[in-house]
């Protein structure tokens, strides 16, 4: 695993073998941050991702020097492992909580212009997650949700929903507020 693009190009990421988390392709990171950068200016954006895992996401955004980077992951081991990389990498626009993704919608008043989601594909309520997005009031207007999900999953008739893109068998749903 590595960071496409940004400050920190070609870094390799090298999570622990006890990982079990599913990260993002490269190739899949690097069409979606290609459409990403032409809709966003990063150093002016501020940036959710929930069920972060590996981090891999965030070190993305947070090579591109988005203003602000919240990083939610429950596992305390994977929260370990992004805390110490965003140092590694001084990533100061890192910011990691250890929680449960679901607690943070609910209470958090913070609001972000990109909310990104990679939840377990085994995830009981995955199918819920934009519902609940949109619930929590967590974007600003014209703020854009992205889960990443599998093909199982076809979020077409959801109010909010506005484009699939899919790369071999990473799917990323786009919604907007």
């Amino acid at each position: 695993m590595r960071i496409v693009s940004g400050t920190h190009k070609g870094r390799v990421i090298r999570p622990p073998k006890f990982f079990k988390a599913r990260p993002t392709t490269d190739m899949a990171k690097e069409s979606l941050f290609n459409i990403l950068q032409n809709r966003f200016d990063f150093s002016e954006t501020e940036v959710l991702d929930l069920f972060s895992g590996t981090g891999s996401i965030s070190y993305e955004f947070a090579s591109r020097s988005c203003k602000r980077i919240d990083s939610v992951e429950k596992d305390f081991r994977y929260y370990s492992f992004i805390r110490d990389t965003a140092k590694q990498f001084g990533f100061d626009n890192l910011n990691c909580i250890k929680g449960d993704c679901f607690k943070f919608l609910k209470h958090s008043s913070e609001k972000f212009d990109i909310v990104f989601a990679d939840p377990p594909y085994e995830l009981e309520n995955l199918g819920d997650l934009p519902d609940l997005v949109f619930q929590s009031e967590i974007l600003i207007d014209e703020g854009l949700f992205i889960l990443e999900h599998p093909d199982k999953y076809n979020f077409s008739k959801h109010p909010n929903f506005s484009e699939l893109r899919k790369y071999s068998r990473v799917n990323f749903s786009f919604f907007v507020f």
